[in-house]
């Protein structure tokens, strides 16, 4: 049976397509031709017409700042979207799992955010995110949100291969030390999205909202540490609070997400993010 992904390109897409390759699985991705998040009926038509045997959804609308500019197109893709897809999903019985973001969550305090805990975003992006969450949980559709945080690859823009090319070019950066969480590789996600996909397809009633990041938990600042160290880069780290790096849409300042859940329910531990970061400093190496 086929899985059917929505997004190609993304980091956690182009994991999903080489896992599926690796174990020769069934897998079809669909590219922003085949597949517009911006029209979430054409998205809903798309999974009537492949008939998979799940829905993972792996695209989104990622550009945190620029959705403050852009809430509404932000929210179609992040929201009606996914809504649509899952009210599909729901008519052809098949299970959906969509990833979200810690960014549902205002930040506040230094606790892991359980997934019970109620959302309360801060900006444009959380609030199309949330959007989305809302619409599959209306539709009914055997389920699985899964929110994650920090995510890096060899693919794409993400703060990995940031760091790796400013860390090359200057001799010391400032880096935020205030907002802690728990930096987690699209490779990770994209194994614990099959597990929950096959798991769901199995069993509907591990339907819900859970989390899944990488540990420990750790700030900016360290996250860039560690890099510079496994690339040998000889780059000085000044930690800095987020006031002093203002941007147009505010960041939370604690993104630390409580996984028991996903241990417990589909036995997934946090994965370890050094180990993960290594795998991707050397695939990029290559």
């Amino acid at each position: 049976m086929t899985i059917l992904v929505f997004g190609k390109t993304g980091q956690v897409a182009r994991e999903l397509q080489a896992k599926a390759a690796l174990a020769q699985r069934s897998l079809v991705a669909l590219s922003r031709e085949e597949a517009d998040l911006s029209d979430p009926e054409a998205c809903a038509a798309a999974i009537e017409a492949h008939q998979p045997s799940a829905v993972i959804n792996a695209a989104a609308y990622t550009a945190v700042d620029k959705a403050e500019e852009e809430e509404g197109l932000a929210t179609a893709i992040n929201g009606d979207a996914p809504a649509a897809m899952a009210r599909a999903c729901a008519h052809c019985a098949i299970p959906f799992l969509h990833i979200s973001t810690d960014y549902v969550f205002d930040g506040a305090g230094d606790a892991p955010w359980h997934p019970g805990a109620a959302p309360a975003p801060v900006g444009a992006y959380g609030r199309s995110k949330l959007a989305g969450e809302s619409g599959i949980i209306a539709s009914g559709a055997s389920a699985a949100i899964l929110r994650t945080s920090w995510v890096f690859s060899a693919h794409g823009n993400n703060f990995v291969k940031t760091m790796l090319r400013l860390g090359a070019e200057r001799e010391q950066l400032g880096i935020v030390a205030d907002q802690i969480g728990g930096p987690t590789s699209a490779a990770s996600i994209a194994a614990a999205s099959l597990v929950i996909a096959d798991q769901l397809g199995s069993d509907p009633g591990k339907a819900g909202i859970y989390h899944f990041a990488g540990r420990p938990d750790v700030s900016w600042a360290g996250f860039a540490r560690e890099i510079f160290k496994q690339a040998d880069l000889e780059c000085t780290v000044v930690e800095i609070a987020t006031k002093d790096y203002p941007t147009p849409a505010q960041r939370p300042l604690n993104s630390r997400l409580d996984c028991g859940s996903t241990h417990s329910v589909f036995g997934l531990s946090r994965p370890d993010w050094g180990s993960d970061l290594s795998a991707v400093i050397t695939e990029l190496s290559k």
